[in-house]
């Protein structure tokens, strides 16, 4: 994190899961303060941060207190979470998660904006409550709203929030962008962002095996998990049959081709922001060193320019 800092990236994403036996990320405000501390330009968010599970009271205070630490570099990227053994671990209800995630995003808004506020609602109750510190950015950190399906698409216009789009984009981008027009708002003023990782190299084969078998690995945690979730299911299948799902398979190549490959995946889903892997799982961070400088010198440049 702190190399790609110094390579001039725009942000650092921190992910939230829960019970998995490799211990990956658990808890976001810990790391994200960690990487405040080392960092000096990069914004922080987390995609994402999962809302059913999160105290929004003292969310607002956690971010509100991050914010001041990075000196108003903070994001939060938020998701309704799926996988049964988290709901499972926390004692929480699945069929809760909706009414949970919105209104944790109301207070969040309330938290960041009233000096002081009361809040009466199905899951969350509060009376004549002040968040301290403010946060540093006017109306506290940006938030981003995950979607895979269309319901989580127009919540996240019916919030203001910028998009993290995954699946069949007729489902999770284009209502998204219909409710913005809808509300006489431009999808120019949001941002989409989405994980499409780059292989700068001009020896493909030299990681590509292990970076097969780490997506292998990923991929088979989270099917296990999608699987538990038959609309989340059907919505990914129905985007593969019909050829419209967002393409999130890795690009690899000369910074050429990672150029013209990026250039015209942007321009086809009107991504504002692409995440890449820094590290993939099973790799150590020096291994990917040379991609990630290399993408910052003779990738990004050329691509924000376009």
């Amino acid at each position: 994190v702190r190399f790609v800092d110094q390579l001039g990236f725009d942000s650092v994403w921190i992910t939230e899961h829960h019970f998995v036996e490799d211990g990956y990320l658990p808890s976001f405000v810990a790391m994200a303060g960690a990487i405040a501390g080392i960092t000096e330009r990069v914004q922080i968010s987390s995609d994402v941060l999962l809302m059913p599970f999160q105290h929004p009271l003292r969310l607002a205070e956690d971010l509100a207190v991050l914010d001041n630490v990075s000196n108003g570099r903070m994001m939060l990227g938020v998701g309704l979470g799926y996988a049964p053994h988290e709901f499972r671990g926390f004692g929480i209800e699945r069929r809760e998660r909706v009414s949970r995630t919105e209104e944790a995003l109301e207070v969040l808004r309330l938290a960041w904006t009233e000096d002081r506020f009361s809040f009466q609602g199905k899951r969350f109750q509060f009376e004549d409550v002040s968040v301290r510190p403010r946060p540093v950015q006017d109306g506290g950190p940006p938030i981003w709203i995950a979607a895979m399906s269309e319901p989580g698409a127009l919540r996240a216009a019916r919030f203001g929030a910028h998009l993290l789009p995954q699946g069949d984009r007729a489902v999770v981008l284009d209502p998204w962008r219909e409710a913005l027009q809808a509300e006489g708002r431009s999808p120019d003023d949001q941002r989409v962002g989405i994980i499409r990782s780059c292989l700068v190299t001009d020896d493909p084969e030299a990681l590509m095996p292990r970076i097969r078998e780490a997506a292998r690995y990923t991929g088979a945690i989270y099917a296990d998990w999608i699987a538990s979730d038959a609309t989340m299911s059907r919505q990914l299948e129905s985007g593969r049959e019909h050829q419209r799902t967002i393409p999130q398979s890795w690009i690899v190549g000369d910074a050429e081709h990672c150029v013209s490959e990026l250039t015209a995946f942007i321009e086809e889903f009107g991504i504002t922001d692409v995440l890449l892997w820094g590290v993939p799982p099973g790799l150590a961070p020096e291994e990917m060193n040379d991609s990630l400088e290399r993408f910052a010198r003779e990738v990004a440049p050329r691509v924000r320019a376009l």
